[in-house]
């Protein structure tokens, strides 16, 4: 077996942003199993972080927590120097944290435009600055976007752009870091039952269950599996990519 092969992580550390709960602990979850030092990101779930960090821990991972907002430039650059300065290194790096939310047109406010910017797009460039200069050959770095990137729903254009803007750096960014040996990919979820979309009612879920060619929305474990591929060895000649992860409904 090639030493580019494989889901061994044993030795890499991952910092995993908005790990407190849905994709990010079940990612943090996975990528502990093999073998990968899981550093949790919280912003202000602080018990939910460190719940898992000790869950973790008794199934005999390795795993921290930071906390931080991630659309604060002193505060992503911490959260990688303390992942730095436990583990030795930074291999991976997944921008998870994000906010949702559905804004008619007509309802659209500076203030809840920049919220959404800031949270879904800012913290993807801040934390990829931050992470860069520690990220060597093979390291690897994991957005968050969405399917409604491709197919925006009306009421939820801001947030469909902002998703848009993540596929979009996404594929800049693996222009840019690609002469270093670092992948950059995004993966683009459907409709996942996480605390983000607890507010979509139940009519609306299932609507889109029917609509979806697999007939059921998303669980956290199915965008969560698809993150540590492009994590690990097997992954290593996808790059600039964003992985759609519905079911088939876009």
């Amino acid at each position: 077996m090639s030493k580019h092969e494989g889901r061994d992580l044993t030795g890499k550390t991952a910092l995993i942003t908005g790990a407190s709960g849905g994709i990010g602990s079940e990612t943090a979850r996975r990528l502990a199993k093999l073998g990968a030092n899981v550093v949790l990101h919280y912003n202000s779930n602080k018990q939910a972080a460190e719940e898992l960090a000790a869950d973790i821990t008794a199934q005999g991972g390795t795993a921290i927590v930071a906390g931080g907002d991630v659309t604060d430039e002193t505060a992503c650059k911490a959260m990688v120097d303390e992942a730095v300065r436990a583990f030795g290194g930074l291999d991976i790096l997944v921008n998870n944290a994000g906010i949702s939310s559905a804004i008619p047109f007509g309802e659209m406010t500076a203030d809840a435009i920049d919220k959404e910017f800031a949270v879904n797009v800012k913290s993807v460039i801040l934390l990829t600055q931050a992470a860069a200069p520690h990220l060597e050959d093979g390291g690897r770095v994991i957005n968050l976007s969405s399917n409604l990137a491709f197919a925006p729903l009306p009421g939820m254009t801001a947030y469909c752009a902002a998703k848009a803007a993540v596929s979009c750096l996404t594929r800049g960014f693996a222009k840019e870091l690609g002469p270093k040996g670092i992948s950059v990919n995004a993966v683009a979820p459907g409709a996942t039952k996480t605390q983000m979309t607890a507010w979509i009612p139940d009519e609306m879920m299932q609507g889109i269950a029917d609509s979806t060619p697999l007939g059921r929305v998303g669980e956290p474990d199915d965008v969560a599996d698809v993150i540590v591929f492009l994590a690990c060895g097997e992954a290593r000649w996808v790059n600039g990519c964003s992985v759609m992860v519905d079911g088939g409904l876009v």
